[in-house]
């Protein structure tokens, strides 16, 4: 059974199921490693009992084009969602509302380093999930006024007062990750993804969080930012990536990875499914049959090194 959240009307409460998503970025085509997330998703969501949404994340590079191929591609593969497409450039009031309750609590500061100044600060990690070193969180107020004078824009971070936050994880178990000064909004004054990922999931009734287990390590931050905004924290489930066949994450330079491309060599949207639902031990040459016989305990826990030289046709699910 899926876990309900209430919600009001002018009967009273009305109990309402909760829900899985998808949410990717309109930079450019999908390929086969986001195509294997969101059918995982989708999966996890409708094996539960949970409605499925589809959010597109466009407050970053967004390329024309982009958002109905990503949409033609989940359709193509049998991935459907309950309701309207939200977009993220279409909420920002929301954004701006979750950003003053955090500054009325004291819970902000400005921030004028450059990412250069970060990766060269002594205490920062170098890695691209490496934490905020702190550098502008005592600045004085004339500190601060000299820096406006020299033109240097201020992103506003969170004044966390935590660095370590405990999330639950279907595959990973227990999971306690750093918690740093995020930024909230960005320099250009647009809000950040950890901010707005945290408003929407709430927004929207998600209750359940299934992405790639790359972005593990920023969910303690995000886990803890709903509980200052007093959100709830949803449930999540991080999977394997796809890699290559040297190890690395899949991309657009390892050949023909996208659907479209995909289909240019002939292959059928069956036939990728069918591969990505081997990727998952499953036997399945389409979503419905994927569904039938979907078991999260059955799921891999290493990565699906991907040769896209050999993706083969499967057998229906028994």
């Amino acid at each position: 059974m899926a876990d309900v959240r209430t919600t009001s009307s002018t009967d009273g409460p009305v109990a309402e199921p909760g829900a899985g998503r998808y949410a990717p970025s309109p930079s450019g085509d999908l390929h086969l490693g986001n195509l294997r997330t969101a059918l995982l998703a989708w999966a996890f969501a409708r094996s539960t009992g949970r409605r499925f949404l589809l959010r597109i994340d466009d407050l970053d590079r967004v390329r024309p084009g982009a958002e109905q191929r990503q949409l033609d591609d989940l359709t193509a593969i049998g991935v459907d969602w309950d309701g309207p497409v939200v977009r993220q450039s279409e909420r920002l009031p929301w954004y701006e509302a979750a950003i003053e309750r955090l500054a009325a609590a004291g819970l902000t500061y400005e921030c004028f380093c450059t990412r250069r100044e970060i990766q060269k600060a002594a205490t920062a990690p170098h890695g691209p999930m490496g934490a905020y070193p702190g550098t502008c969180r005592t600045l004085s107020d004339s500190e601060r006024a000299r820096l406006r004078t020299e033109g240097r824009p201020a992103a506003l971070r969170l004044r966390a007062t935590v660095t370590e936050f405990e999330v639950r994880d279907e595959l990973h178990g227990r999971y306690r990750g750093p918690v740093d000064d995020v930024v909230l909004r960005r320099g250009d004054g647009v809000p950040a993804y950890n901010l707005a990922v945290v408003v929407d999931d709430a927004a929207q009734g998600v209750d359940q969080v299934v992405r790639g287990d790359d972005l593990l390590p920023s969910t303690p931050r995000q886990a803890y930012l709903a509980t200052l905004l007093g959100l709830p924290v949803p449930s999540y489930a991080h999977v394997p990536l796809v890699l290559n066949t040297q190890g690395r994450r899949l991309a657009k330079r390892d050949g023909a990875v996208t659907l479209r491309e995909r289909l240019a060599l002939g292959n059928t949207p069956e036939e990728v499914v069918s591969a990505l639902a081997a990727s998952l031990g499953s036997t399945a040459t389409s979503s419905s049959e994927l569904l039938a016989c979907f078991d999260t305990r059955r799921l891999p826990r290493e990565p699906w090194i991907l040769d896209v030289h050999g993706l083969l046709r499967s057998s229906p699910c028994p």
